[in-house]
């Protein structure tokens, strides 16, 4: 057993002593480093160590849950007396229970631990290149700064029915932000990369060059006259759209009532051919996990298949009271993506006469009674079938439950964000403009 196993048992073993009937733990450590660097100078170096340690007990079903970022065995008797007290004293909650989960597997398969820290001068000459490779464009005039970093985590799952799961995480990224123009006229853009294993990383200097022409295809933006028209969101924001549905297909939203889905079960809500995956078993996926926060056994799903809604995002709580059965998701979903189409983003806006290119979005407004969306966005103009001019300061507007039926997705999906879409168009939204 490991050194953090072994903490993890003997917490069970202290709540238990203190009169739990039953517990569970969970530990986590991690170390993180990273650079800063702008205009060729370094701002920052950083590095940073955490410990998290979590206890919950229950007394029939009166739970309490304590915590501390120590760990600290001849505490373990004090807290563990803590959240028996407090469990004592709180109201039941007839849904609420630790179950009862298989083995732990050997999480060795999903390649989530590249556990060789990089030194200063890799993280250094990571930030560097992707730095002077924006800064080398014509017409970039400053630089928000590169940065690099490594971090590696290792996560126990400890509960008093015999479940005992770890396993190791580690990131690797770079990310660098261009300026161009000057004055109220300047622009900015970034890019950015982030993975499992030092070796998958993307080219530093591509990054840069990639944020550099960004930044400069913003330069003198207008202000679009208010529309209705075919919208294209950008893969770095097509994501989003992901997440509004992940919030209301969550089961916890579906037992309060408070989505928009809640009656969409079995039914079809995306296009016919649309494909929606959770896969959590993706080798070196960004949030791939051997098992769940409750130790429940993960695989993958598609929560969306040809267009019809198969499944709420359940964990062992919301389950219950649903009626049904946990599929694996306590703590949410894990790498969650939207299958690509088969036409290229050129040809996905190649019949469009006028519409919009979305590249950024900011503030938000939804409801997710209702699925009424409205956000602040940025992009460019299409124009027969083509990138035009820049524009800002808009807002599109629509419902999501339209939007999702009337959704095409690109063929250029990228696993790069854990929830992850390709280019995606939609039919008939509302840009508010000028």
């Amino acid at each position: 057993m490991s050194r953090l196993g072994d903490a993890a048992a003997a917490l069970l073993e202290a709540a238990r002593r203190a009169g739990a009937e039953v517990a569970e733990v969970g530990l986590y450590e991690g170390t993180s480093v990273g650079i800063q660097r702008r205009l060729r100078k370094i701002e920052e170096s950083e590095r940073a160590e955490t410990t998290e340690l979590g206890l919950r007990v229950f007394l029939g079903r009166c739970s309490a849950s304590v915590s501390a970022s120590s760990i600290d065995r001849d505490a373990f008797q004090r807290l563990a007396g803590q959240a028996v007290a407090m469990a004592k004293v709180v109201p039941e909650d007839p849904y609420a229970e630790i179950p009862i989960a298989p083995p732990a597997p050997d999480a060795a398969f999903l390649e989530l631990d590249d556990p060789a820290e990089p030194s200063a001068d890799l993280l250094i000459e990571r930030a560097a290149l992707a730095e002077e490779a924006a800064l080398a464009v014509p017409g970039i005039t400053n630089s928000e700064g590169a940065s690099a970093s490594w971090s590696r985590s290792v996560s126990v799952l400890a509960t008093s029915h015999g479940f005992l799961g770890e396993y190791a995480r580690s990131f690797h990224g770079v990310s660098v932000t261009a300026i161009a123009g000057a004055g109220t006229g300047m622009q900015r853009d970034y890019d950015f990369d982030s993975v499992i294993h030092g070796e998958d990383l993307g080219d530093p200097a591509q990054l840069g060059r990639n944020a550099a022409a960004r930044a400069l295809a913003r330069l003198n933006p207008r202000r679009p006259a208010t529309a209705k028209l075919p919208v294209l969101f950008d893969p770095r924001v097509a994501g989003s759209l992901l997440g509004h549905l992940s919030s209301a297909i969550s089961g916890a939203s579906i037992a309060r009532g408070t989505s928009f889905l809640k009656d969409a079960l079995g039914q079809r809500i995306f296009a016919p051919g649309i494909n929606i995956v959770d896969d959590p078993l993706r080798v070196r996926g960004r949030r791939s996990r051997p098992f769940d926060r409750e130790g429940q056994a993960v695989r993958r799903m598609n929560f969306i298949a040809d267009g019809v809604l198969t499944d709420w995002v359940l964990d062992t709580r919301a389950a219950n009271q649903l009626g049904l059965k946990t599929n694996g998701h306590a703590g949410g979903l894990s790498n969650f993506y939207m299958e690509p189409g088969k036409m290229t983003p050129a040809q996905l806006m190649a019949d469009i006469a006028e519409g919009l290119y979305v590249t950024e979005m900011m503030g938000s407004s939804i409801n997710g009674l209702t699925g009424d969306y409205s956000r602040g966005a940025s992009g460019f103009m299409i124009r027969n079938g083509q990138i035009a001019e820049p524009v800002a300061e808009f807002t599109i507007a629509g419902n999501l439950k339209d939007m999702f039926l009337n959704l095409t997705p690109a063929s250029d999906l990228e696993f790069k964000r854990g929830t992850d879409a390709p280019t995606l168009r939609i039919e008939g939204m509302t840009l508010a403009g000028a």
